[in-house]
């Protein structure tokens, strides 16, 4: 399955880099699991940060970064096969789960409940 993960990427950073890129590997910590358990993991920000970037942004939350973001994500979830919600508050990943729910698409909320993922730990 091509599987959304979803969960903080700049809720509670206050726009500061660092917390924005440690929220982005905790995105990533699952994904090597889903990618050995057969799946492919994708985050929206890995599609919308170079598209951002390419079209000129450079404030975070600049309307070209609103224009972009959560519209990704949006995109990127009429192709996934299921979501992976992580903890943590997130209006984007609540948004992706509304998305997902509404196109009847699974959600899980913990790595273990993903097929094949079962007795998985994240590094």
């Amino acid at each position: 399955m091509l599987i959304l993960i979803a969960g903080p990427y700049r809720s509670g950073t206050g726009d500061d880099p660092s917390k924005m890129a440690a929220n982005l590997k905790r995105l990533e910590e699952p994904s090597y699991a889903l990618f050995k358990a057969g799946h492919v993991p994708m985050i929206g920000e890995w599609v919308a940060l170079p598209v951002w970037h390419a079209a000129g942004g450079r404030h975070v939350g600049d309307d070209l970064y609103e224009e972009i973001f959560h519209p990704v994500a949006g995109r990127l979830l009429a192709l996934c096969d299921a979501v992976l919600r992580l903890p943590g508050d997130s209006k984007g990943a609540d948004n992706d789960v509304r998305i997902a729910r509404e196109r009847g698409i699974p959600v899980y909320y913990r790595l273990e409940d993903v097929p094949g993922c079962a007795g998985t730990l994240v590094a």
